[in-house]
């Protein structure tokens, strides 16, 4: 039995949700998980190995008018997702503002439903 050693609570994004590059303004794909630590994105191409991103995503957590979160995130992993041309990309953030790690922390210690 796998023993689990990550220091925070992920929670399973339901949906699609898109990550976008805010340098390029493109979607890179999609959410597969969050914690107050990073992310696993499903990405639609490769990405450079140990690179750096400005990414911007809309955390579901139901508060009316919140804006999109905006994340530093540097690449720690990939590998080739189920689907072909899919990579699942495993991401740490940088740098999160206070209250980006209030609502990270806020929508991943809710249940699942």
């Amino acid at each position: 039995m796998a023993i689990e050693s990550r220091r925070q609570v992920r929670r399973t994004v339901p949906g699609m949700v898109d990550v976008y590059d805010t340098i390029r303004e493109e979607s890179l794909g999609h959410l597969g998980n969050v914690s107050v630590g990073g992310m696993l994105l499903i990405a639609r191409h490769r990405l450079p190995d140990d690179a750096l991103f400005q990414l911007r995503f809309q955390l579901p957590d139901g508060l009316p008018g919140a804006p999109p979160l905006e994340v530093g995130a540097h690449v720690l992993w990939q590998d080739r997702a189920g689907a072909p041309g899919q990579f699942c990309v495993g991401m740490r953030f940088l740098g999160l503002a206070p209250e980006a790690v209030q609502r990270l922390r806020l929508w991943t210690e809710q249940p699942d439903h």
